[in-house]
């Protein structure tokens, strides 16, 4: 008989650079303090709920770190949680919307900032979902058999791109505008390994899912094209840097009017998962889920509830409010703040689910909370 390989969570790190800024803090290093901006950063902070979040920007709105800074920083937060170091690791798996450089990847970037030795390199682009896909990366080749331990580092630092100088010489609309007062940055990691960590508890990876939906639906999130579409002579490649910025091609920009539905197809594709069997609402004790506002929390939990009547809010776990929408990070973020603060106990199940709006992609995954096999104090 065949033993079935696993891949188990045994560190969490994050990093959130700089003081927490809270709402009336946001103009000061953003921008847009005139009487228009003002009115529709308060409608939105109203609607997401954010009480307060993490820039690495200074009280003049100037960078003061990199994201690949950031990223390091979770990762090596990681890694002192687990007791180990850059060189015990052979995979590095990275999640990011925009890197700080073009070329080269992200991953190799992070890997040069982190040292270690050689080691396979993944670097997952994309949005939300990215941070996802790079842990799905990990725990496969973990599971293969080719490597015993990695680790995964999502990062954000979209703060650079949500200064006012991004949004002179051209009317922003509420496309423009929504994503401004929704993102910040921060950075989460996860270890990675074939095994639970020997004296505290570990998260065995059960599944991953991820699905894209962009055959059906429309560019909902997008930056670097004119319209809702790319064509030739449309994108920011096409033209030259100064008439790209005039144009706003560089602001991030968010299609608010199909977010509803975005909402509803991530609903339908958690039904999904539990029409096949592959998530036991019976046995789900721990939900925590990605979103940008408490408008989506409460549309999520009322379809959770449809399906699982005993899940109450105490199961239901969330940092937005306090840590900010970190896009990628998010997810990381959020486990890693359930793991510390001891929400977990041995046998409990823990949903992850991360939709993305870029052009509609979803991505699950379930973990088990698995006790260690030598709570007496074994070395690591």
């Amino acid at each position: 008989m065949t033993t079935t390989a696993r891949a188990y969570l045994t560190g969490f790190g994050r990093y959130l650079p700089g003081p927490p800024v809270d709402n009336d803090g946001m103009a000061a290093r953003l921008g847009g303090d005139d009487a228009v901006t003002a009115r529709i950063r308060r409608s939105i902070l109203t609607s997401n709920g954010i009480k307060q979040r993490h820039y690495a920007l200074d009280e003049q709105g100037e960078p003061t770190e990199l994201n690949e800074e950031l990223a390091v920083k979770a990762l090596n937060a990681a890694l002192d949680d687990r007791g180990i170091q850059p060189s015990d690791l052979r995979m590095l798996a990275t999640a990011t919307t925009m890197g700080d450089v073009l070329v080269p990847g992200f991953a190799n970037m992070v890997h040069g900032r982190l040292g270690g030795g050689p080691m396979q390199l993944l670097s997952a682009s994309g949005v939300c979902a990215s941070s996802m896909a790079a842990l799905d990366a990990v725990v496969s080749k973990v599971r293969l058999g080719d490597h015993p331990r990695g680790a995964v580092v999502a990062s954000e630092l979209p703060s650079r791109s949500l200064r006012q100088r991004r949004y002179e010489g051209f009317r922003a609309g509420m496309d423009a505008h929504f994503l401004r007062w929704m993102l910040s940055d921060g950075a989460g990691a996860v270890v990675v390994e074939f095994q639970p960590h020997p004296t505290r508890l570990s998260l065995r990876v059960d599944w991953i899912r991820q699905v894209s939906l962009a055959h059906e639906h429309a560019v909902c999130m997008r930056a670097g094209m004119s319209g809702d579409e790319p064509h030739v002579g449309g994108t920011w490649q096409d033209v030259g840097i100064a008439d790209a910025g005039a144009a706003g091609m560089f602001v991030l920009r968010q299609d608010v009017g199909m977010l509803d539905e975005l909402a509803e197809t991530g609903i339908a594709q958690f039904e999904e998962l539990v029409d096949i069997g592959l998530i036991d609402v019976s046995h789900l004790d721990h939900v925590i889920c990605h979103y940008s506002t408490n408008v989506f929390r409460d549309v999520a939990f009322d379809a959770l509830r449809r399906r699982v009547p005993s899940l109450d809010t105490d199961r239901w776990f969330s940092n937005l409010e306090t840590r900010g929408n970190t896009g990628s990070a998010s997810i990381f973020i959020a486990l890693e703040e359930a793991v510390r603060t001891g929400r977990f106990a041995p046998g409990e199940t823990i949903l992850l689910a991360v939709p993305e709006s870029g052009r509609f992609s979803f991505a699950f995954a379930q973990l088990t909370v698995v006790a260690p096999p030598n709570p007496q104090g074994a070395s690591s």
